[in-house]
């Protein structure tokens, strides 16, 4: 297995993790990151309003939002004002300690440097639940229902940020084991301070209590960067150059700060050019991620902005990429799209009312942020835009979707919107050269009318029983087919995977009303001998689909299993028929899947699934919406 790693992933990189855990587990690591040390006087609170720093905003009073009264989000604050906080965009439930996770009741010692805090062991569960709250997302919520409903709540947001630092001494503990969750706590403190600036809540002891913690947690980001450089590459490492980037342009008092913003913004500009692919996909291979990506492009660019700092020409170009795909796939009737690949229910920025899974208050602030206009008119979409400080941005008809096959060949996407029938046929086969997040490749997506009838299974957790891992990150999970009970690829420990996908080929057709994806992958190399799978889709009249699978080189006496995850809400409207090579009808078994929407969160589902020992599928799938 590491031959296998080196070659997916490079010696730079098991160099770096060999090097990485010598350090841990020696404890040269934790002297790296000091527990103790002394306080400074740093600049007063008042000489830090007069420097006027370019932001978002520069003060709640300078906020030209229309004012609404909505009553969803005064339901939200009150919630918030009782002890609950919601919980990756959808569940809300109450949490009082900044150690203790909810979900598997494991409260961590504070005692405990954060090198030696497990991230994924059995007996804490998810750490995410312990994260949660600390990134202070929540607060957001109070900030708006301050600026709508025109209160002050700032004794509120102070208290909880003053008892966070006061339970959670400096690199001690589980909340500082992710520097992206430490990043995220920094930007909204920063939105916090700016928007309560005027208030006679903060006084000089908060003042220079928060810029102490605010200097030596963005130490530790600047301090561990090379992880998530090199070992991680993903949105986390997006996430923290930016936030070095902006702490150097707001904090330019401090020691490092110059430091900060230099190095974070080149760093920052690379790691956009390397994950966002030339046709607008995203590294980590999901949808929710790179929405994150969105809503922090959407930061660095306003911001930057603000200080006439130019980002790269490849950011720009990049992130127009981005825009262009996100709402190519953003079909749903209420803004949702596929619920492909790892969803943490990561949503950094909560600007509107908006629920989760809707995408549109991100892609339009960032469509705002590039092009100074709006994809959408609705004031519950279009406010996330105006929180970055886009009030004047003209309102454009948003693209109608041509009938069409479009591939997104570099991410391994391949769509085909078709008119006739008003439906969206999203198809994954991916040559992967950066880390998979899930064995989903053949993956197809049905929607029609906004409604997603074959959809992914979706994430649940990262941390839970094995089986729920191996279902919903496995091939079972996805609609496409399984051999002899295998993943398309071998799962290793944590977020690992090994025998990548690589020998792919894909090739797309459009003649007349036919649109037609070939696809071919080799395998399932955890079996004997590794397979070649080619699946092939044909759109050529509405609510028809015509879904040819072959596989090549499986032994006769292997059995084979197609699956598909079928909307119950609208399964009367599906029909699915199967035939093997000799034309004979496949009997479908109606078995139990799982379905997760919201991380943490699943319900049971019909799974309905065809068996055979032969060589081929030849499915029919026809759709029948009510009228």
């Amino acid at each position: 297995m590491i031959l296998e790693i080196i070659k997916n992933q490079g010696l730079r990189y098991f160099i770096f993790r060999l090097w990485y855990e010598f350090k841990i587990r020696t404890g040269i690591l934790k002297k790296d990151f000091p527990n103790k040390t002394k306080i400074l006087n740093y600049i007063s609170f008042e000489d830090w309003k007069k420097l006027n720093i370019p932001f978002l905003f520069s003060c709640r009073e300078d906020i030209k939002i229309v004012k609404r009264n909505n009553y969803d989000l005064e339901n939200c604050y009150n919630k918030i004002r009782n002890g609950s906080i919601r919980f990756f965009g959808h569940e809300w439930k109450e949490v009082s300690e900044w150690n203790l996770n909810i979900d598997s009741g494991y409260e961590y010692d504070m005692r405990k440097h954060w090198t030696q805090v497990q991230d994924l062991s059995h007996e804490s569960g998810d750490i995410k639940y312990v994260w949660e709250k600390s990134r202070f997302t929540y607060l957001q919520d109070v900030m708006r229902y301050d600026y709508h409903f025109q209160k002050d709540s700032s004794d509120f947001v102070f208290a909880e940020i003053e008892d966070w630092i006061n339970s959670n001494p400096l690199n001690m503990g589980p909340n500082y084991k992710c520097s992206q969750e430490i990043s995220l706590r920094c930007l909204n403190w920063f939105l916090l301070l700016f928007f309560y600036k005027n208030s006679i809540t903060i006084n000089e002891e908060i003042w220079q209590k928060i810029i102490h913690s605010l200097n030596w947690q963005i130490k530790h980001v600047y301090s561990n960067i090379n992880f998530s450089r090199i070992s991680v590459r993903n949105n986390h490492a997006i996430t923290e150059c930016l936030t070095l980037f902006i702490s150097g342009l707001l904090l330019p008092f401090l020691k490092d700060s110059s430091k900060w913003l230099k190095k974070g913004k080149k760093w920052f500009e690379e790691e956009i050019d390397y994950q966002i692919y030339d046709d607008g996909t995203f590294l980590q291979f999901s949808h929710n991620y790179q929405r994150v990506v969105t809503q922090l492009l959407t930061l660095g660019i306003s911001i930057s902005s603000k200080h006439d700092i130019e980002l790269s020409a490849k950011v720009i170009s990049k992130t127009k990429k981005l825009i262009k795909y996100m709402d190519h796939c953003c079909v749903g009737k209420d803004g949702q799209m596929p619920n492909y690949g790892n969803n943490d229910g990561a949503l950094f920025f909560k600007f509107s009312n908006q629920d989760f899974i809707d995408f549109r208050p991100q892609i339009n602030a960032l469509h705002c942020a590039i092009y100074s206009t709006c994809l959408y008119s609705d004031d519950s979409i279009s406010e996330e835009a105006e929180w970055f400080g886009y009030y004047d941005s003209l309102s454009i008809q948003a693209c109608s979707k041509k009938s069409m096959v479009i591939k997104f060949n570099i991410g391994g996407i391949y769509t085909i919107s078709d008119k006739s029938d008003n439906s969206f046929t999203f198809f994954k086969c991916a040559k992967y050269k950066d880390r998979p997040s899930q064995a989903d490749n053949m993956h197809l997506d049905i929607w029609l009318n906004g409604l997603n009838y074959l959809r992914d299974s979706g994430t649940y957790k990262y941390n839970t029983d094995e089986k729920f891992i191996n279902y919903f990150a496995g091939t079972t999970g996805h609609n496409t087919i399984v051999v002899n009970g295998n993943n398309q690829m071998t799962k290793g420990p944590r977020f690992i995977w090994y025998d990548w996908t690589k020998n792919v080929k894909v090739n797309i057709s459009q003649q007349g009303s036919e649109s037609k994806i070939d696809a071919e992958a080799e395998m399932f190399y955890s079996l004997p001998k590794s397979v070649l799978h080619k699946r092939t889709i044909v759109k050529s009249k509405p609510n028809h689909w015509l879904v040819i699978d072959k596989v090549i080189g499986k032994e006769d006496h292997i059995p084979m299993v197609q699956s598909w995850q079928v909307n119950p809400e609208l399964s009367e409207m599906i029909e699915i028929k199967s035939f093997n090579e000799k034309s004979e009808r496949i009997n479908l078994d109606i078995n139990t899947g799982n379905w997760s929407e919201y991380y943490g969160l699943k319900d049971k589902i019909p799974l309905w699934q065809f068996v055979s020992i032969g060589d081929e599928f030849h499915t029919e799938i026809i759709i029948n919406p009510k009228s």
